[in-house]
């Protein structure tokens, strides 16, 4: 159904979209009303209901570049393809890293290059999708953090360089509940704990997270560009307000 943004009709492209945060932004402009097209490497196991799945190797730029010319048109594209694995500097060699950033910040820019075109001629918007890792140290996922500060750099770039043709903005996410999550912070006992820390008191909802790029690409914003929305819950509380004796309540 149209949530009345202004996005119905409007082709829009998800990068990785086929599960996690890319399953909830697809679906969310799904429901805005837009023709949604979600590419990955492998098929969904879990189909995006009313998205269109096109197989992309994001790290192949002819295969991106073909891709987006057999598009007739792109309104809004969304840079979510991205990840780590927990991969601690000193243990892997600079290739492997690179890897990284290969697909984390490299891949997205040949994305929106390949796109540029039909986004300029629909005076379109682009999403990318990055990480409070890129706003501060990511110890076992450096290169990861290095990827997404430089992706955010490069969105505000984009900006002006595009403008007013363009609009670039990125979202920094924060934590968010997926499939995986158990995964990467040890089972639900994990996500409770991790989740305590957030001054939410949770992680976010990948739909949560799909109504966040649905405003940024939508008629609602349009005077935002260059812009970084924080959608992290509050962020993390300072370690050194627990670690400090003064103020504690007797």
């Amino acid at each position: 159904m149209d949530n009345g943004v202004g996005l119905r009709g409007k082709a829009v492209v998800v990068t990785g979209g086929t599960r996690g945060v890319g399953a909830g932004i697809a679906a969310a402009f799904v429901r805005a009303g837009a023709e949604v097209v979600v590419c990955a490497r492998r098929p969904p196991e879990k189909p995006v209901e009313g998205a269109v799945f096109a197989p992309l190797d994001l790290r192949d730029p002819q295969a991106v570049r073909g891709f987006f010319e057999a598009l007739a048109r792109v309104d809004v594209l969304v840079n979510n393809a991205g990840g780590t694995p927990y991969r601690l500097l000193a243990q892997s060699e600079a290739e492997r890293h690179a890897r990284v950033l290969e697909l984390n910040l490299t891949a997205p820019l040949t994305a929106t290059l390949a796109a540029y075109d039909r986004l300029r001629r629909a005076r379109g918007s682009v999403v990318m999708i990055g990480s409070v890792s890129g706003t501060r140290p990511s110890p076992g996922a450096a290169a990861y953090g290095a990827a997404k500060a430089g992706l955010e750099n490069l969105a505000r770039s984009m900006a002006v360089e595009w403008a007013p043709d363009i609009r670039v903005n990125t979202l920094v996410l924060g934590m968010v509940r997926t499939e995986l999550s158990a995964l990467h912070y040890g089972g639900e006992d994990g996500v409770e704990a991790v989740s305590r820390t957030v001054p939410a008191g949770r992680l976010a909802d990948p739909v949560e997270v799909g109504e966040a790029a649905v405003f940024l690409a939508s008629d609602a914003a349009a005077y935002i560009s260059g812009a970084s929305l924080l959608v992290h819950g509050g962020g993390e509380r300072p370690a050194y307000l627990d670690a400090a004796t003064v103020n504690k309540e007797e």
